[in-house]
């Protein structure tokens, strides 16, 4: 199943959470930060949106910033996504 998002809403595939601290401390599930880095994997058309023209700025592939509690999780085929909107997005990750 493929999930096509509409208008200026993108899917994203959470990274894995960091399991090791940079000093080599090894986290538990519950001691790991939700992760807050996630690949684009489909993304909308644009257009208007609330009477304003929508240029979508990110495409498939980007690795992007977005804000802690933002968008809304679905399960599809067994795999976790994110749907939320462009303006979600705080930053591209280089």
């Amino acid at each position: 199943m493929n999930i096509r998002p509409l208008a200026d809403r993108v899917v994203l595939k959470m990274l894995e959470a960091e399991e090791t601290t940079k000093s080599g401390i090894i986290l538990t599930s519950k001691a790991q930060e939700k992760p807050q880095v996630a690949e684009i994997v489909a993304v909308g058309p644009g257009g208007v949106v609330d009477g304003k023209e929508v240029k979508m700025e990110v495409k498939v592939g980007d690795k992007v910033l977005m804000s802690k509690y933002a968008g809304t999780e679905v399960k599809v085929d067994g795999e976790e996504y994110t749907i939320l909107r462009q303006s979600d997005i705080l930053a591209i990750v280089d």
